[in-house]
């Protein structure tokens, strides 16, 4: 069954991030106020980007891997700008780990997935 990561651009100017089997009715949920509690409070919404993958345990993971994310990265991410992403993934690191320290560990990336981008911004 395919699955569906998505980014959606609410009315207070967060992003909310999702993972779906369908992607247009869980669209109409969020619009109808019939989805995730935030998303409610913060109609209407937009989508600005999708990912479409074979299975939704995929999609789900994406979810949880770019809900991690700041908000610089996920706009390069809705803006097709993937060259930044890994170095707006160690400046994350960085900021995370303090100023004197240095990243460690491997620099790991997002598997491949056939991009669905609608990006807006």
């Amino acid at each position: 069954m395919k699955g569906y990561m998505y980014i959606l651009l609410c009315s207070n100017g967060q992003y909310y991030t999702g993972s779906t089997n369908d992607l247009a009715k869980r669209l109409a949920q969020h619009q109808n106020g019939e989805g995730a509690n935030f998303t409610k409070k913060h109609l209407p919404v937009k989508l600005v980007y999708c990912e479409e993958y074979q299975r939704i345990d995929e999609a789900f993971f994406r979810e949880k891997q770019v809900q991690g994310w700041d908000r610089k990265k996920k706009e390069a991410l809705i803006n097709g700008e993937y060259g930044k992403l890994p170095e707006l993934s160690k400046n994350s690191l960085r900021q995370a780990q303090g100023p004197n320290r240095q990243a460690q560990g491997p620099n790991r990336q997002a598997q491949g997935s056939n991009l669905v981008a609608t990006p807006d911004d």
